[in-house]
């Protein structure tokens, strides 16, 4: 239980460092073409972490979308951005491990489920691929530099981190 609360922790601080500060849409083919992707690789048996990093994709997502409609609305409240993440993120882990998918003590990569990994990773990396799109824009003067930029960067970001995961995971058993 002790290891469970800590991954939770580590959850957290992580999120609380990478909020942004603003909310930025979000397209709904990037959000889809993740959501497949979750799909696929638990239809193939495809390892747990490498389907963590789609669903950490995907949380970031639907985060980033609903954060957007929140503006849209005009909802503001104190430390919103922080409370969406939060709940988020809970209601993801926790319905993993309620259905069995997240604890199990064989399926651990350096002392972490690998499922609970994989979405840190997941995270992590759309994260980065989002401000990279927003980088390349800014210096193409507000332009994407090809058509689908903003679907074809998070995408091939996660594919690669799913690549790496992969090679590594198979290189060092």
């Amino acid at each position: 239980m002790n290891l469970i609360k800590k991954n939770i922790w580590l959850i957290l601080a992580i999120t609380a460092i990478l909020l942004p500060y603003q909310a930025m849409a979000v397209c709904p083919v990037c959000t889809i073409a993740v959501g497949a992707g979750i799909g696929l690789s638990r239809w193939l048996g495809v390892d747990d972490g490498i389907t963590g990093i789609w669903v950490g994709g995907l949380i970031i997502s639907l985060i980033i979308w609903f954060l957007t409609w929140l503006d849209k609305k005009n909802i503001h409240f104190k430390l919103r951005d922080f409370v969406i993440y939060l709940v988020f993120y809970f209601f993801f882990i926790a319905s993993f491990y309620g259905m069995g998918l997240m604890g199990h003590p064989l399926n651990r990569l350096c002392g972490m489920d690998k499922l609970l990994f994989g979405i840190i990773l997941g995270s992590l990396v759309f994260l980065i691929s989002f401000g990279l799109n927003n980088l390349l824009k800014k210096k193409n003067h507000g332009k994407v530099f090809f058509p689908y930029q903003k679907v074809v960067i998070p995408v091939s970001l996660l594919i690669i981190a799913s690549l790496v995961y992969y090679w590594i995971t198979k290189c060092y058993k």
